[in-house]
């Protein structure tokens, strides 16, 4: 009985299914990208990235474990000198597979199976996506009222210049009162310069008799 025996055969015996997948992941790590079915990209990623995770430490005993594997001397050199050094700071999961849709013919669903860090494309579209969190309640309400104190503080710095536009209307009214006081203070010292009637009837009373005084000191 074949219990929990659940890996894909790939409708081949086990040295060629072998065989494939080595191909496969020399042609994977070679040209960074490779055009498959769905059923074989999945049972490639098994294969090859337990073999990039070894390729990570640079040893002798690796190289032969890898070389075991692979059978491909061109494959080793770029995977060690290449492909490791790329993806170093990735702690697995580096493959991606596309989906392209369904071949012609037998209708095979038909897939791209890549390097992730080899396609700067998405890299750059993932660089550029904010990374967003979710936020408490406490968090939320604190950020409203950080946004409430700047818009208190705008409404301050827009009402002050209103008060110093009102006051600089108001001083040149208060210069003009002071102004027009000025004026009637002066027509009062005007006024009161000029001589009154009953002064004039004194000053004319004066000229008569100084005559006559005069007059009386010749007669003598």
């Amino acid at each position: 009985m074949r219990h929990n025996k659940k890996f894909n055969h790939l409708g081949r015996k086990t040295a060629h299914r072998g065989a494939m997948l080595s191909n496969m992941a020399n042609s994977l790590i070679i040209h960074k990208r490779i055009f498959t079915t769905v059923p074989k990209a999945k049972e490639l990623r098994k294969f090859v990235e337990p073999i990039i995770t070894k390729s990570k430490e640079d040893t002798t005993n690796s190289r032969r474990v890898v070389f075991s594997m692979l059978q491909s001397k061109e494959a080793v050199t770029e995977l060690f000198q290449g492909v490791s050094q790329k993806v170093a700071s990735r702690p697995g999961g580096y493959t991606r597979i596309i989906k392209t849709g369904n071949r012609l013919g037998d209708n095979a669903s038909m897939c791209f199976i890549e390097l992730v860090d080899y396609n700067e494309n998405l890299l750059k579209e993932t660089d550029a996506k904010k990374t967003r969190t979710r936020r408490s309640r406490r968090k939320s309400t604190t950020d409203d009222a950080s946004d409430a104190a700047p818009k208190a503080e705008g409404t301050k710095v827009k009402t002050a210049p209103k008060t110093v536009e009102k006051t600089a209307a108001d001083a040149p009214e208060s210069n003009e009162a002071k102004d027009s006081k000025e004026i009637v203070v002066e027509e009062q010292t005007d006024n009161n310069d000029t001589p009154s009637g009953n002064d004039v009837a004194d000053l004319e009373n004066k000229t008569a008799e100084a005559p006559s005084s005069e007059e009386e000191s010749v007669k003598e």
